[in-house]
């Protein structure tokens, strides 16, 4: 074989090497930008609302309301609980950190059985300073036993032990006892809570299968098309010599 077609041989491999490294450095590029788009997926599922829930006891265990507090009538004996939290949706949101049966515990006999009204024990849970709303400490977790009319909802029992309320244009409860001081079911991007998301390895790609960058064997593979051609342009050289 000529130089010249040794020659022409060596370049064609460093061409052909060039437009694999690009083709795989591309491929490689794609596969960040779409971990990159998980990552911030999973951030923006992570997003949730900051809020006063409900809560009724039922058998001794909270059981998220399916009433507001303005329109539930819970009887004498009843436990309601309310627990500012940040949560995603009803299935995610916190309860009330206070046992659901503790009627007893909370209307004890200061607070005796009366004609014509009824007790309803209040569980007030503030949550935690991860929940608060910034600037703000959240007061403790509290009790009461408010005593009411026969007819009076969970709002007006609360109303009773808890003032100052603080209800929106649509009846959304935003404050007891004047916390927060402002704000009224807004949303929040990234929870400190929310599962952490892990920035992808190089590893992950023989896990998932997919590649993020050249693989080993195929470097390898292409630097020996280079050695050849090297070495023979240097034989080559030798026999003209």
């Amino acid at each position: 074989m000529t130089v010249a077609g040794v020659r022409r041989r060596l370049t064609a491999a460093v061409l052909t090497l060039g437009a694999a490294l690009a083709v795989l450095g591309g491929a490689a590029a794609g596969s960040a930008q779409a971990a990159s788009a998980q990552v911030a997926s999973a951030q923006f599922a992570s997003s949730g609302y900051r809020y006063w829930s409900f809560w009724e006891s039922d058998g001794g265990e909270w059981t998220y309301a399916t009433q507001g507090p303005a329109t539930a009538r819970p009887a004498d004996g009843d436990v309601i609980g309310f627990r500012f939290s940040v949560s995603e949706d009803s299935q995610d949101s916190a309860k009330p950190r206070h046992a659901a049966d503790s009627f007893d515990a909370i209307c004890d006999d200061e607070t005796p059985a009366k004609d014509g009204a009824k007790r309803i024990a209040v569980v007030i849970d503030p949550g935690t300073a991860a929940d608060a709303p910034d600037g703000e400490q959240p007061p403790a977790l509290r009790t009461a036993c408010a005593r009411t009319a026969a007819d009076a909802t969970a709002a007006d029992a609360l109303a009773s032990v808890a003032k100052p309320l603080r209800y929106d244009s649509t009846a959304l409860l935003c404050a007891i006892s004047g916390y927060p001081k402002t704000g009224c079911g807004d949303q929040v991007a990234g929870r400190d809570d929310a599962p952490a998301t892990r920035k992808p390895t190089d590893s992950d790609s023989d896990r998932d299968g997919n590649d993020s960058g050249p693989s080993a064997g195929l470097l390898v593979g292409l630097a020996a098309v280079l050695a050849l051609g090297a070495a023979g342009v240097w034989q080559a050289r030798r026999r003209r010599g």
